[in-house]
C-alpha cells in the first residue's frame, strides 16, 4: 500500500466554493460497498436507503471563529492567529503568521469593530514551525463574537456571506477549527421526517483540527503521524447506540469524525462512554467494530479521510466512485455533494 494509491486528479472547477441555498438539495451518491453498485439521488431522499430502527450518529461539535488578527506590542507589527486547540481556560495552541513571534512576545488582539475591547496575549511556548502556545489575558469565549473570523478550508476562496452555513444545524459544543462537513446537508425538517420513519439519532462530539486538511506526504501511509483530536461519547448516547445495534438496526456514522469517535470508544464489541483524545488512524485492513454505514463528502486526494473511506468500502470501489462522481459533475469537498456507503 502506497500513499499514491489514494491520489486522483481533480480540476479546480469541481471544488464547491459556496454551499447550495438548500442544504438537503445536494446530490447524493449511494455506494453499495459489497457489490460496488452506485445510485444517484438527492440528499433529501436519504431516508429511502435507511430502515426503521437504524440510528444516525451525528457530531455535535460547533466551529469556533478561530481566525484572529492582532498586532505586536509595542511595535504594531501585524499578526494572524489561527486557533487549533484549547489547552486550558486561557491557553491555546495556534498557528501564527508574522515575523518575530518569539517566546514572551506580547500581542494585542484586534476587534472586528473599532472601539470594542479585545484581550491581550503572550507567546508562551514556541513549537514546530509556525505553531505556538499562546496565553490570552481573558477567556476567548467571551470575545469570539467581537474578534473571531470563520476559518474556511484553504481550497475555498469565496467569502462566506453567512458564517452559519459552515455550521451543522445541530452544532452544540464549541471547539472545532473546521466543520464536520458530512452533516452540513441535514435540515431540521429532514431530521424530523427521518424520525417519523422510525430512524433514530444519537450524538457524539469530536472537535475537528485543521490537520484534517493536510495531505499525507510520506510514501508509505503507515509512516504518517495522524493528528490527535478530542472526542466524547456520553453514557446516554452509548446506551442508545448499543440498543439500536442489538435490535438489528444499522449504525450509520454521519461523517468520518463520527466514525473515528465511535471506533475509538468501542471495547470488546460494546460502545462505552468516552471522553478524551483520539489518534485513531484508519487504513485499509482495519476491522470496523460498530459502524455499519457511513455518510461522507468527497475528500481530498492523499488525505487520511479518503484512506478511512477506502478502508470501509475498499480502495478500488472508492476510487472508481470518485471517477464516476467526476463524470457526473458532482461537487467536491466541504461545500460539495455527499456519498452514502451502505
Amino acid at each position: 500500500m502506497r500513499t499514491s494509491d489514494f491520489d486522483y486528479e481533480l480540476p479546480l472547477e469541481y471544488i464547491a466554493q459556496t454551499p447550495l441555498e438548500r442544504r438537503d438539495a445536494s446530490r447524493l451518491m449511494v455506494l453499495n460497498r459489497n457489490s460496488g453498485e452506485i445510485e444517484h439521488t438527492v440528499f433529501k431522499n436519504i431516508g429511502d436507503y435507511l430502515q426503521k430502527g437504524d440510528i444516525l450518529v451525528i457530531n455535535e461539535t460547533r466551529v469556533i471563529p478561530a481566525r484572529l488578527y492582532a498586532h505586536k506590542v509595542p511595535s504594531g507589527g501585524k499578526v494572524e492567529i489561527l486557533l487549533l486547540r484549547q489547552h486550558d481556560v486561557c491557553t491555546w495552541e495556534a498557528l501564527v503568521g508574522g515575523k518575530g513571534l518569539t517566546l514572551g512576545k506580547k500581542l494585542q488582539v484586534e476587534p472586528t469593530r473599532e472601539g470594542d475591547r479585545a484581550p491581550q496575549a503572550e507567546i508562551e511556548t514556541v513549537l514546530n514551525g509556525a505553531e505556538r502556545i499562546i496565553r490570552f489575558s481573558e477567556p476567548l469565549e467571551l470575545f469570539f463574537p467581537k474578534i473571531g473570523h470563520t476559518p474556511l478550508p484553504p481550497y475555498i476562496h469565496t467569502p462566506l456571506s453567512n458564517p452559519e452555513r459552515y455550521q451543522t444545524v445541530y452544532a452544540r459544543t464549541t471547539g472545532s477549527a473546521a466543520a464536520p462537513t458530512a452533516g452540513l446537508h441535514f435540515t431540521p425538517h429532514l431530521i424530523e421526517e427521518l424520525k417519523t420513519r422510525g430512524i433514530n439519532f444519537a450524538a457524539v462530539t469530536l472537535h475537528v483540527g485543521l490537520d484534517t486538511f493536510a495531505p499525507v506526504t510520506e510514501g508509505d501511509p503507515k509512516d504518517h503521524k495522524i493528528h490527535t483530536e478530542w472526542c466524547q461519547v456520553t453514557l446516554e448516547n452509548a446506551e442508545k447506540i448499543n440498543a439500536a445495534k442489538a435490535a438489528g438496526g444499522k449504525v450509520v456514522a454521519v461523517g468520518t469524525t463520527s466514525v473515528r469517535t465511535l471506533e475509538s470508544a468501542i471495547k470488546t464489541g460494546t460502545l462505552m462512554p468516552y471522553d478524551g483524545p483520539t489518534s485513531l488512524y484508519i487504513l485499509p485492513g482495519y476491522h470496523f467494530q460498530i459502524v455499519d454505514a457511513m455518510i461522507t463528502n468527497f475528500h481530498l486526494p492523499r488525505s487520511t479521510l479518503i484512506m478511512l473511506v477506502s478502508a470501509f468500502a475498499r480502495r478500488e470501489r472508492v476510487m472508481q466512485a470518485y471517477e464516476t462522481a467526476k463524470r457526473e459533475n458532482y461537487r467536491f469537498y466541504s461545500f460539495g455533494d455527499a456519498m452514502l456507503i451502505i
